[in-house]
């Protein structure tokens, strides 16, 4: 089992809906964190994405030289920016550090925040496009030029001048639900990740996105994405769960659940479906515990317990298939901290080694920004 973390450039705190026990969420806290989780063991974490966040590939640069193993699972977001250019990005990026990056593929979920982004394609053309998308990334990965000419992405002698060390492209994952997710998952991508749902609705995401896998001749790997409240007794971690949301108000719930209800992604319609069927004990299964998707958009799902109660839960998970754990809990300092003393030891954790030493060559400048000097 792998282990990721989060990292909350959207803002973090003791509690949910209030400032009252709020952190100071600037680079000198993402630094302890990201500092924090590279010693604890945990493989990456991942940096997340959108308008309320700070901007991911900025953060994840700021903190490479802060990190020694840890990898980066950072967000391209095709339709929303040149396929060639995120290459370029990515690949100095997979150079600089000692190739620490992984592609989290976002194809949005928002549609006012993507209007505001100059976004205007419908949920099936965003798929579209990231297939066009990783179609074009992975032969410029390879150091190919590229002319390609489809539907949405049209390039003409395309290329990278620095390819990745391995020539071939970082790791991809994506977070999809839909059927259009999953066929992009299938063709294209190494690591699906779904929210934590009930077992038995991962168990049938899981099993269609490696149908279709196969189908291509492909297999993937599989990721949760999860919330963890874990204490020593179970009753210590039901009250943290509690004292979480205790300055969460009905009239929060309400503007929350409505801004939500606008997302065309399928991941979060049926996130905030579990939240509302489960309303009034917020326990979706055994130890699944919705409160937290009342007011916050993407996993809203918690594990909560007791160390060997949230360890037996994700070893369920796991048997399913999983093997990739993107973790998170608040705040994100200290509960890095307590996740990896309490559950690392009860699970077979796989932890992060130091990154194989890349091999530089010397080279001159670019004729004419085009051609490589003579050897």
């Amino acid at each position: 089992m792998e282990m990721f973390w989060y990292l909350p450039t959207m803002g973090d705190g003791r509690y949910l809906g209030t400032t009252r026990g709020a952190k100071i969420t600037d680079l000198h806290y993402f630094r302890q964190i990201a500092q924090a989780v590279d010693r604890l063991g945990y493989s990456g974490m991942l940096v997340p994405t959108g308008h309320a966040c700070e901007d991911g590939w900025v953060v994840a640069s700021a903190l490479m030289q802060a990190t020694e193993r840890l990898k980066f699972l950072v967000a391209v977001r095709p339709g929303g920016i040149s396929v060639s250019i995120a290459a370029r990005m990515a690949a100095s990026f997979e150079r600089l550090s000692s190739g620490r990056l992984l592609i989290n593929v976002v194809t949005g979920g928002d549609p006012v925040e993507m209007k505001g982004d100059g976004i205007f394609l419908s949920h099936r053309e965003r798929y579209e496009v990231t297939d066009e998308f990783l179609q074009v990334w992975k032969r410029l990965m390879s150091g190919e030029s590229v002319t390609f000419q489809g539907k949405h992405i049209h390039v003409e002698g395309a290329k990278l001048q620095y390819t990745p060390f391995s020539r071939q492209s970082p790791p991809l994952f994506i977070g999809a639900s839909s059927e259009a997710g999953h066929e992009v998952a299938a063709k294209h991508i190494d690591t699906y990740l779904t929210w934590a749902e009930t077992p038995a609705m991962v168990a049938e995401k899981i099993a269609d996105v490696r149908a279709r896998a196969s189908q291509h001749g492909r297999s993937i790997k599989i990721g949760l994405r999860v919330q963890i409240i874990v204490r020593e007794t179970a009753e210590e971690a039901w009250d943290s769960a509690r004292r979480l949301i205790q300055h969460v108000t009905e009239e929060d719930v309400e503007e929350a659940q409505s801004l939500l209800d606008r997302f065309d992604s399928v991941g979060q319609r049926r996130m905030t479906q579990l939240v509302r069927q489960h309303r009034n004990t917020l326990e979706v299964s055994p130890n699944l515990w919705a409160g937290i998707g009342q007011v916050r958009g993407g996993v809203g799902t918690a594990l909560v317990g007791s160390a060997d109660e949230v360890a037996e839960r994700l070893q369920e998970y796991a048997a399913l298939g999983i093997d990739t754990f993107i973790l998170s809990g608040y705040p994100h300092l200290e509960e890095a901290y307590r996740i990896a003393e309490l559950l690392f030891s009860r699970l077979p954790v796989t932890y992060s080694q130091p990154p194989a030493e890349s091999e530089w060559t010397a080279m001159g400048e670019l004729l004419a920004e085009n051609r490589k000097p003579k050897a």
